[in-house]
């Protein structure tokens, strides 16, 4: 059975700030993908996936340049997603990749990519299955400068309008579908 703190051990160093930060978030993303998921039995979540995954969703973020949250690495912090994947296809968990790549925003389409010139791979990065789902729309609520504050509904589709219309209708989707 995989551990996902000993995949986060391999590429982050304990006792760092940004080993703080990411653990922190993990956990907040982890617990409320998990809530949400027992509110909604109906939809069968594969819960021991959804701990993993949502505990690895932000592993690439070292390989950013995001210094407010002690990351130095050389990319876009928005590819931190398909950098997370990489790692995860090298360890040999594929599906969780795709959770690491289909995360950012409600997920990103190739129409998006290419029409915001983004820095990443040139397909589509939206969320298919309800786990990838569920762990990109917990992720919303939470940010890695205010670790320990969940954010609102307002704030969340405020900080949502830079991917467009399409990623706000997403969210409000899930938010009726499954609830705070």
């Amino acid at each position: 059975m995989m551990e996902p703190l000993e995949i986060i051990r391999k590429y982050y160093a304990e006792g760092t700030e940004l080993y703080d930060i990411l653990l922190t978030h993990s956990r907040l993303v982890t617990e409320k993908a998990l809530e949400i998921a027992e509110r909604n039995p109906q939809e069968e979540f594969d819960l021991r996936f959804v701990y993993e995954a949502a505990m690895l969703h932000d592993i690439g973020i070292y390989l950013t340049n995001a210094p407010k949250i002690h990351c130095h690495g050389s990319f876009h912090y928005i590819c931190h997603g398909y950098l997370g994947a990489d790692l995860m296809r090298a360890e040999g968990f594929p599906r969780h990749a795709l959770v690491c790549e289909r995360h950012t925003g409600t997920g990103i389409s190739l129409d998006a990519i290419l029409r915001m010139n983004l820095p990443v791979p040139h397909r589509d990065m939206r969320p298919v299955t309800k786990e990838e789902q569920l762990i990109c729309y917990a992720d919303k609520f939470f940010s890695k400068t205010d670790l320990y504050t969940e954010k609102s509904t307002d704030k969340v589709l405020k900080s949502l309008a830079k991917f467009g219309d399409d990623a706000i209708s997403q969210f409000q989707f899930w938010l009726e579908k499954w609830g705070r």
